[in-house]
């Protein structure tokens, strides 16, 4: 299974995310970078340089709340002699094909499509058929298990919807669904949703990656018996309990 750190970045600086209440989201301190706390660029490079890692999640929050896209600093992270490189996945709120297509020519691997954004699965499958289902990974955005659709105003809490999320946005085209709850992000509460994941890895037959709550490898093992393919990791790796120097030195990136 593949470790992708993340970076989440809001006004130029990369933050730390927890459990989903971005105005009170604070620059990341990182045990990667003792000292620099906020700096994208620098951690974005020892992600790639220390931790080995060929992909990155970025969540632009500036674009993810309505504000314009931070298209430059993502430019400056797909550089790779000084930052991350290729493989970056980037949240950037997308609700248009053209949107889509901005992120990619900044330098985007991928991007991310968030169901807190959508506006509905006929602007997903346009983005899909714009720039190719083999580019777009579908966000199902949860707060405590409850789907979040701000723009429209719909909640939900019976897991069959949310299962009928995932399944339309397959059916768009996807290349991966990412279960992140934003409730467990930051939280080291440990994974959550295991069975949700195991149903729709069997469901859907494509590629889970899961985001938020991972407190140490064990956590990965149990997200990878139930069929996740990909965890996102941000606090773990910034206090040392994953990566060089922590407690799961050696074994941070593929768990075999």
């Amino acid at each position: 299974m593949e470790l992708i750190p993340v970076l989440d970045l809001l006004r130029g600086q990369a933050v730390h995310a927890r459990r989903g209440a971005r105005l009170r989201y604070q620059p990341v301190q990182s045990v990667l970078l003792p000292g620099s706390a906020g700096d994208a660029i620098a951690l974005a490079r020892a992600y790639h340089t220390m931790l080995g890692a060929w992909r990155c999640y970025i969540a632009d929050l500036d674009a993810i709340e309505g504000w314009a896209p931070q298209t430059k600093l993502i430019e400056a992270l797909a550089e790779p002699e000084h930052a991350f490189g290729p493989g970056l996945i980037v949240d950037g709120g997308l609700t248009t094909a053209r949107a889509a297509s901005v992120l990619l020519e900044a330098g985007a691997g991928s991007v991310s499509v968030g169901l807190e954004t959508l506006r509905g699965f006929k602007d997903l499958r346009k983005i899909v058929e714009a720039v190719g289902g083999e580019r777009v990974i579908f966000s199902l955005d949860l707060m405590n298990g409850r789907p979040i659709q701000r723009r429209t105003g719909r909640v939900a809490s019976e897991e069959a919807v949310v299962i009928e999320l995932a399944a339309r946005a397959a059916d768009a085209g996807v290349s991966a669904v990412l279960v992140l709850d934003l409730a467990v992000v930051g939280s080291s509460a440990g994974p959550r949703h295991l069975d949700l994941i195991d149903g729709l890895k069997r469901l859907l037959g494509l590629p889970v990656y899961s985001g938020g709550g991972v407190r140490f490898q064990a956590d990965l093992r149990l997200l990878e018996e139930a069929g996740c393919d990909a965890a996102l990791v941000g606090t773990a790796i910034h206090s040392g309990a994953i990566g060089p120097g922590g407690a799961d030195t050696g074994e941070h990136i593929v768990v075999e």
